[in-house]
């Protein structure tokens, strides 16, 4: 189910689903998340035995123009699929967050014990309602839930709104990339093909409460509700210049950089350490997962 949205290029939404229509077992649905009752009619026709939920208004300089659109989207249209969820007995939910919602944590590496209550950008409150909202679900219907919060995911068929699209179609045309403070910042990015692995083995996992958990202490992470949290990205940071050049090194072409301050709503890092990797040891234990070379 997509809305095929125009916040970037429709024809690339709809090559994409090109390469799905057809095969066995596949049917795309043209709804929009904030049509309650058209999703609630889908639920009831199809009832699903897991949902995984990747849908969500995404970027940064976005929000700061159409905040709306984000609570739209992120949160009235998440609630139409927890809905959906409680009322047909849906055995797994599994959805996306974001490492967007370690905000301002300096604190490194970003550890899904952490606290996430100071986010820098609208997107990333809406993914931490989501969160909440997921919990409350989990708890009062037992619902099992799993969120993913993935690290800058890039690959084939990517957002053409992301650093390696966007400086790549500026490079070869001998235009200008913007790069924010100066440089100085890293990205832990995640290979899609591994996103798609960790989430599938996620998604046949159905989360359990956690016996231990305590509200004495409690565990951002765990729940006595059927309730999952797992950070999902690489092990390796890679630091904006650094990248910059491997893409001067592919194209073999310099890139003309406007060195800028630091835009709203960025974060100097989305990985666990700039000298190590991701903290993903809580889904390696539990489903083995492990990034490709890639």
């Amino acid at each position: 189910m997509d809305s095929l949205n125009d916040y970037y290029d429709v024809r690339l939404k709809r090559d994409r689903l090109a390469r799905l229509e057809g095969r066995a077992g596949f049917r795309f649905c043209h709804l929009d998340l904030k049509d309650g009752e058209a999703v609630a009619r889908l639920f009831a026709e199809e009832p699903p035995e897991m949902v995984l939920h990747l849908a969500a208004q995404a970027g940064v300089r976005y929000s700061l123009e159409n905040p709306r659109a984000y609570i739209d989207s992120n949160v009235a249209g998440f609630l139409t699929v927890l809905e959906g969820c409680r009322n047909h007995g849906v055995r797994h939910l599994v959805f996306a967050s974001s490492s967007s919602v370690y905000g301002a944590n300096t604190r490194l590496p970003f550890q899904t014990g952490q606290t996430v209550d100071h986010p820098v950008r609208l997107y990333a409150a809406t993914k931490k309602a989501n969160e909440l909202m997921a919990h409350t679900y989990s708890h009062l219907f037992r619902i099992p839930v799993t969120r993913l919060r993935f690290f800058t995911v890039y690959g084939p068929w990517g957002r053409p709104d992301m650093a390696p699209f966007l400086f790549t179609r500026a490079i070869l045309s001998g235009k200008p990339i913007q790069v924010f403070n100066q440089g100085r910042m890293s990205r832990d990015f995640t290979y899609v093909d591994d996103i798609v692995e960790g989430t599938i083995r996620v998604l046949d996992r159905p989360a359990v409460p956690d016996p231990s958990w305590s509200g004495d202490d409690p565990n951002p992470a765990t729940s006595n509700a059927p309730y999952r949290l797992y950070n999902i990205g690489n092990e390796r940071p890679v630091e904006l210049m650094h990248f910059i050049g491997l893409l001067e090194q592919a194209l073999g072409r310099k890139a003309i950089m406007e060195m800028r301050p630091m835009q709203p709503g960025d974060v100097l890092a989305t990985h666990a350490d700039v000298s190590t990797h991701a903290d993903v040891s809580d889904l390696q234990e539990a489903i083995g997962f492990h990034p490709s070379d890639k």
